[in-house]
């Protein structure tokens, strides 16, 4: 095979020599794309199936996204172009075959031989193997070797550490012997000393330099020994025996530290609390040392034993002095405290009554929210609760003056320095300071509690055991009260005094305080105040008939039984009973009070209410004038009266009805002021997950005046109907009118109404107090008045229209009985041309009654009603004014009646 047939096989449609040519034309002419802004413009290029086409050289072929590449191409060219590029892939293996097959062939041949070289190459790998094995090995033991000596290298490093931190051990307690001025024992160094060998030289306690630095010396002292603790710590950690062996002398110098610590602070406070007056350098200096020694207890933990020094020598004597049985009875020396009351204070003193309306309630001396808790003293200026201990008399309230005056002059500053120091020595824990490993004392424990550990131990003690059976007595409801209120504006006093909000927590968490607040038999004075309200209050609901009462006492309620409710729940807020620990029982108390008044008044009430039947035939208004009405005979006027034990009894029932009306409603404005003013601020206050408790409270109390509220629509009702009796009772004279003006000898045409007309609504009037004075209802005319009088106006005007009506069926049945005889008499219409007299009295009779009616309205407006918007009254008019000589159409009148 030639070389230009191989290159023919190869390539047989000349594509290389092709696409030389067209890179040589294009070098030759290169074409200026800027000539012609069509070039600009991209065509469609078709581009052939290749091995870089992403879709065949993709892991997974999707033959969705290779038709959608293809869109442009039918599926008969698409298929045409697949067997192109199939014949073009068999091509190109085929010719890789031929290419490699020459060296594949001879693959075969050059392998030949190549085992027994393979085989010798092997021969050496076991002996490198064997080397490589025994080197491994050898390597190992070194290693162990290093390691083993590392190891105790380690151990001898440790040892060295620990020898050393023995060494410190031992030279921080012979320096701590030295600065303590512990003398050796003179027996064996292994045995403790005696106690005679820890001492201080008096010629250095008297001597004013050393005194001078002496709290600063024992500071020094007191840090060495927390490092000595702490080197201790370790060793200990170790089971070191040296430990065990020299413990005794650090017991020692904690001793003799403690031991020194408390004598200087002693000494300090009773030269700051005995009385003696210092210049401004020598209290300065005192303090200086108060607070050196402060911190000195707070970096040993000691906290009790500086708790346990101002006990002992500042407040115990003070309160064995002050605190003991016949203190009450004994004089009160005064003691001045530090801070004068400036003017502010003396005018909020003159301003405090001796007994406020509203009692305190607990104040808690929690500081604002942006302020430190530790950032000032509370004072007792500050506190409204000293002043009204000042303003009182009783002994009581003078001894805890004077307690509370000597915890400001002694101890207050004690308490803030004490503060102060706690707050420095938490902020240094919280930096990372390490904390003392010798005191293992509970989180919950740590700082000075000085107020609720001394002061209030102290005092509440004594108070309980001296005083105890005088204050926590409840036999006199009043004075176990006093003594009460007292107190608890002695305690809240006592905490504005105290330095931060944690000790007041503390002091309220304090076994003393819980003690304290249980021997107070709080609901043993419950059930006597109960008793004493209860029993007042049955006292006045014995009598069981309702009586208006005229006594200025009950005002602003108009019966007696009121008022005594009224001040029964009054009394339970007021600031002589009211307690605020038995909050909810005065609150339970006072639902029951008003359940209780609403008992009575049904009970009361019950005799007064007559029959419904009754009240409806005396109230409700004949059958409609369109059904068959009796002869008038059959109706007596006797019937229609009232008998005088009746008028007596619903007189009776005006009143009493008026008078419950009025009172609950005057209950129910008292008690919501009450609630808003008092109840509402008294009741404890509910944390933000319950402040639903106080809007329930306040429901239960809108549902018990409700039920009191309910009643007053059946007896508004009883009072309307018996108005609307008497009203209409002065109609009676209407049906006489016909008769009266026919036996009349001088006929002449009225002018004026009939005198019966002003005392139709006279009865509204006399019950409401209009034109008259005072009437039952007075006390009701603002809110009932409008509503009773026009329901009243209503009834008499259907009365009204019912009487004419009935005139007018007795005119119609004379008048056919009379025909034949002589003209008919009609009374609204027009007589017959005969009977000119007929017709005159009949006009006479129109006009009076016309005249009536007007009267009637104008009387109306006297008493609130708009006439003019009645249709009753309306109705009224129309009927008694005829159109043309023609009466009003019965269909009007039937559908005004029904």
């Amino acid at each position: 095979m030639s070389g230009g047939e191989v290159v023919s096989l190869r390539d047989p449609f000349q594509l290389d020599r092709l696409a030389e040519e067209l890179v040589t034309r294009e070098l030759l002419h290169p074409r200026d794309i800027d000539d012609d802004d069509e070039s600009n413009h991209d065509l469609p290029v078709f581009e052939p199936l290749s091995h870089s086409n992403p879709y065949l050289t993709a892991n997974a072929f999707d033959i969705e996204q290779f038709l959608l590449s293809r869109s442009h191409t039918s599926l008969q060219d698409l298929r045409s172009e697949l067997r192109d590029y199939l014949a073009t892939l068999k091509e190109e293996l085929v010719k890789l075959i031929n290419d490699d097959y020459e060296a594949f062939i001879s693959l075969s041949t050059d392998l030949r031989g190549e085992g027994v070289r393979l085989n010798k190459l092997k021969a050496p790998l076991g002996g490198l193997r064997i080397q490589i094995q025994h080197s491994k090995a050898q390597l190992q033991v070194i290693q162990e070797a290093i390691k083993q000596k590392l190891e105790k290298r380690a151990i001898l490093r440790e040892e060295k550490a620990l020898l050393h931190l023995l060494l410190k051990i031992s030279e921080s307690v012979t320096r701590l012997e030295g600065l303590l001025l512990i003398s050796s024992p003179s027996n064996d160094v292994s045995e403790p000393a005696n106690d005679s060998a820890i001492s201080l030289h008096s010629e250095d306690l008297n001597d004013d330099k050393t005194r001078g630095n002496q709290a600063k010396h024992l500071h020094r002292i007191a840090a060495e020994y927390t490092q000595l603790l702490y080197h201790a710590s370790k060793a200990r950690a170790d089971k070191c025996i040296f430990i065990d062996e020299v413990q005794w002398q650090i017991d020692r110098i904690q001793s003799t530290l403690s031991s020194d610590l408390d004598h200087h602070f002693s000494a300090t406070l009773i030269a700051l609390t005995d009385g003696t007056k210092l210049s401004e350098a020598d209290k300065a200096k005192l303090l200086a040392d108060l607070t050196e020694c402060l911190r000195t207890y707070d970096m040993l933990g000691l906290w009790g034993d500086a708790e346990d020094v101002i006990r002992r020598d500042v407040v115990r004597r003070f309160v064995r002095k002050t605190v003991y049985v016949g203190a009450l009875a004994a004089p009160h020396s005064p003691i001045i405290p530090h801070t004068p009351i400036n003017s502010t204070a003396v005018a909020f003193l003159s301003s405090v009554p001796s007994l406020p309306r509203t009692p305190y309630t607990p104040f808690t001396a929690f500081p604002l929210k942006n302020s430190s808790p530790h950032s000032y003293i509370l004072d007792k200026s500050m506190s409204p609760f000293y002043y009204l201990l000042e303003q009182s008399d009783e002994p009581l309230a003078k001894l805890y003056c004077q307690i509370l005056r000597f915890v400001e002059r002694d101890l207050c500053r004690i308490m803030d320095i004490a503060d102060k120091v706690a707050v420095k020595s938490f902020s240094a824990a919280r930096a990372g300071t390490p904390q003392l490993p010798s005191f293992n004392i509970d989180g919950d424990e740590k700082g000075f509690k000085i107020m609720s550990n001394v002061v209030w131990d102290e005092f509440g003690r004594a108070i309980m055991d001296e005083l105890g059976g005088v204050i926590f007595s409840a036999g006199k409801p009043g004075v176990f009260r006093k003594n009460y209120e007292i107190t608890q504006a002695f305690i809240r006093t006592l905490e504005f005094l105290s330095p931060s909000v944690h000790s007041v927590e503390s002091m309220r968490a304090h076994t003393v305080y819980i003690a304290f607040e249980r021997r107070w038999q709080l609901p043993v004075y419950f059930q006597m105040r109960w008793k004493e309200i209860v029993t007042k209050l049955e006292d006045a609901l014995s009598n069981t008939r309702v009586e208006p009462t005229s006594e200025k006492d009950t005002a602003p309620f108009v019966t007696a039984q009121a008022a005594a409710v009224w001040m029964a729940v009054a009394s339970c807020w007021s600031a002589e009973i009211y307690i605020p620990d038995l909050s909810y029982r005065f609150w339970r108390l006072t639902l029951q009070l008003l359940s209780r008044y609403k008992t009575w008044l049904e009970q009361s009430l019950a005799g007064m209410e007559r029959a419904p039947s009754a009240i409806a035939s005396s109230v409700n208004p004949p059958p409609s004038p369109t059904s068959d009405l009796p002869p008038r005979s059959s109706t007596p006027v006797s019937n229609e009266g009232s008998s005088t034990d009746g008028a007596t009894f619903d007189d009776a029932s005006l009143r009493q009805y008026a008078a419950t009306i009025s009172d609950i409603k005057t209950m129910r404005s008292c008690i919501l002021t009450l609630w808003r003013e008092q109840i509402s601020m008294m009741l404890p206050e509910p944390s933000n997950s319950a402040e639903d408790d106080l809007i329930e409270s306040e429901e239960v109390l809108q549902r018990s005046l409700s039920s009191l509220m309910a009643m007053t629509p059946s007896m508004s009702s009883h009072i309307i109907s018996i108005l609307t009796k008497r009203c209409c009772d002065a109609l009676l004279p209407v049906r006489s009118i016909p008769s009266q003006f026919r036996a009349m000898s001088n006929k002449r045409m009225p002018t004026e109404p009939s005198h019966f007309v002003s005392s139709i609504l006279r009865p509204v009037k006399v019950f409401f107090g209009i034109d008259t004075g005072a009437g039952a209802g007075t006390s009701l005319k603002v809110d009932f008045l409008p509503s009773a009088s026009g329901e009243v106006f209503e009834n008499v005007c259907q009365r009204y229209i019912h009487y004419v009506t009935a005139m007018k069926k007795t005119e119609e049945s004379l008048r056919r009985l009379k025909r034949g005889r002589k003209p008919t008499f009609s009374l609204f219409g027009s007589s017959t041309a005969g009977a000119d007299d007929e017709a005159k009295d009949e006009e006479r009779i129109r006009t009076q009654m016309s005249l009536d009616v007007e009267a009637f309205g104008k009387d109306a407006e006297s008493i609130g009603v708009k006439w003019d918007l009645s249709e009753s009254y309306r109705a009224l008019s129309t009927l008694v004014e005829a159109v043309d000589g023609k009466p009003c159409s019965l269909v009007l009148l039937s559908t005004v009646l029904n």
